[in-house]
């Protein structure tokens, strides 16, 4: 069965820097892509980042240049490292990887003025 294990979120002050992690068990990580998405209460789902198992990232306008997502295919673990919070970002960020379709339970992060 294959899970995905997500860590990192939390309560963090604006401006501050938080680095989401996203563990894959049971699947072969290094041919799946991964995707950082996030929900913030009463608004859609949006991606914020992927990457391919090629290492080919994309980015949704949701935090532009303020995050940066890489993998460690030793580790099975894809990172979204993200900086410069703003209370707008304060959401459920969920991780999801394909083939096959799978989600993560979730991470909050909360940001606080």
């Amino acid at each position: 069965q294959v899970q995905l294990v997500e860590s990192g979120g939390g309560l963090v002050q604006g401006g501050g820097s938080l680095r989401l992690s996203c563990t894959v068990i049971g699947a072969h990580f290094n041919i799946n892509t991964t995707a950082w998405y996030r929900q913030a209460p009463g608004k859609q789902l949006r991606m914020v980042a992927s990457i391919t198992h090629y290492n080919t990232t994309a980015y949704g306008d949701s935090m532009n240049d303020r995050c940066t997502i890489t993998r460690d295919n030793a580790k099975n673990t894809a990172y979204l490292q993200m900086k410069n919070l703003k209370l707008d970002d304060t959401a459920m960020y969920l991780c999801r990887i394909y083939p096959p379709n799978i989600w993560g339970q979730g991470t909050q992060v909360t940001v606080d003025s």
